[in-house]
């Protein structure tokens, strides 16, 4: 069990007596001997020095819920079966909702669940922001709690609430670059084979399901709102790009800032630091530049296969000729990054169906 990194672990392995779980057993009779009974099945948590800050357990089902009011039809669907986040400015819970929705992708369920009673306001409103409505209230000798569900089957038009979904529908597909150094740090479940899971650490730009990068590509400013990113981590320098030089990950623009978009320094740095990698004088040198643009976007699917320059060149139709910094990318070319790289293709929308 590693301190200060997202742990997956069994039951048994995890400290029912930390201090943490007090405000669980305190709102659930039964929370004790519940925990006891699922000693072989695994959470997911996060435990620093204080002790844990967070837990997540998750269920697929597929039953009719009777015990809610009004009763939901049989689906299968994730169970949240707990969820509680300590906050501590890290963006722990964005990072806890992103597990969360991520088992979802991979089991290609589009139906997740969660009750929360009407007191943790701020664990509502996490949910809320992702997509998660009320749609049923279930009653216990707890009390009264909200069934809180999101739908991965349709959109909605919000970038954040959709997320994880990626609908390409009447919007540009771009690869975008990134350097080695930061990209693992900003997309931690893109991590490579060769790198190593002690660069990923409690913190915000890697909790986050938002990313900033920041850029000084001249077409950079072409980038829009609802864009999709193919994210291309850049050589290491080990070895041949062509064999170095790998696309990791899907994501979706968020927002696009440029310098003139902020009044002075302070107002640049407050919007970044708290999704990017860059430190604060990485972040004052950016600053001087005369020109560069934020890409503010969601981390939306991580690849199963990464795709070597070469493939992308020799199989997906990528211009080698081309500067890959930033580079717009046609539909045929997409879909053929999907289906190589294995990215939950049931999870893109592509013009009137799925890609």
């Amino acid at each position: 069990m590693n301190k200060n990194f997202l742990n997956y672990e069994y039951f048994k392995n995890i400290n029912l007596e930390d201090p943490f779980f007090d405000s669980l057993k305190k709102d659930y009779k039964e929370f004790e001997n519940w925990f006891q009974k699922k000693q072989e099945e695994k959470a997911y948590y996060f435990e620093n020095e204080k002790g844990i800050q967070a837990f997540l357990y998750l269920k697929i089902e597929e039953e009719k819920l009777l015990e809610t009011e009004p009763a939901l039809p049989k689906k299968r669907r994730i169970k949240i079966g707990t969820l509680k986040i300590n906050q501590h400015g890290t963006k722990l819970g964005e990072r806890f909702i992103k597990k969360a929705i991520d088992h979802a992708v991979v089991n290609n369920i589009f139906e997740l669940y969660v009750t929360v009673f009407p007191r943790h306001q701020p664990l509502i409103e996490l949910l809320e922001r992702y997509g998660f409505r009320i749609a049923a209230y279930k009653t216990t000798e707890n009390g009264k709690e909200n069934v809180m569900v999101k739908d991965l089957s349709s959109v909605t038009g919000s970038i954040t609430a959709d997320y994880p979904l990626v609908n390409t529908t009447n919007k540009s597909v771009y690869l975008l670059s990134i350097f080695p150094e930061y990209h693992t740090s900003l997309f931690p479940d893109s991590i490579l084979n060769n790198e190593t899971y002690d660069v990923v650490k409690d913190v915000a730009h890697t909790n986050s399901i938002h990313k900033i990068y920041i850029s000084s590509a001249p077409n950079s400013v072409s980038l829009k709102p609802g864009d999709t990113l193919v994210i291309y981590r850049t050589s290491d320098k080990k070895g041949h790009a062509e064999y170095r030089s790998v696309a990791t990950s899907i994501c979706v623009v968020d927002e696009i800032q440029t310098k003139r978009s902020f009044v002075d320094y302070d107002d640049f740095s407050s919007y970044c630091k708290k999704y990017s990698v860059f430190s604060e004088k990485e972040l004052n040198d950016i600053y001087k530049k005369r020109r560069f643009t934020v890409i503010k976007m969601t981390y939306n699917l991580a690849m199963k296969k990464k795709l070597i320059r070469k493939t992308l060149a020799d199989d997906c139709g990528l211009d080698r000729r081309d500067r890959w910094t930033i580079i717009r990318i046609n539909d045929e070319q997409f879909k053929k990054i999907i289906e190589l790289g294995g990215a939950h293709e049931n999870f893109i929308i592509h013009q009137t169906g799925v890609c």
